[in-house]
């Protein structure tokens, strides 16, 4: 068979395809992500409520290590109690998606970063 090339045929994108490579890339690219994971495990972060009363911890992986809530917000109602938790633990859990994010965003190409790309980010 002679080749496109010499019968005057411009190159395909496909003549420089290198289906190796890409899985070579493919594969650093998970194993980065699993690296970024576990350490986004041991990174934590803070959302608090009520001026800093009720406290909450979170690992980067999303995980809710503590909750810290002061004495005197125990005197509270019960509903207004279950509100700052609530709150507490919404802002904990934003911060650790957008450390998630900024960690990840290192690896990731921007194209595949948010909606309809890589899932949970």
């Amino acid at each position: 068979m002679v080749p496109r090339a010499a019968l005057g045929y411009p190159r395909s994108a496909m003549s420089d395809f290198d289906l190796g490579a890409m899985m070579r890339q493919a594969q650093q690219l998970r194993d980065q992500m699993e690296y970024m994971q576990k350490a986004l495990e041991s990174q934590t972060v803070e959302g608090s409520a009520a001026g800093g009363r009720v406290k909450v911890t979170a690992t980067g992986g999303q995980r809710i290590v503590s909750i810290t809530i002061d004495p005197a917000v125990l005197e509270e109602d019960r509903e207004m109690i279950q509100d700052l938790v609530t709150a507490a633990v919404n802002i904990a859990l934003d911060r650790s998606r957008d450390l998630a994010k900024e960690r990840m965003g290192t690896l990731i190409p921007p194209g595949l970063m948010g909606p309809g790309g890589i899932p949970g980010l």
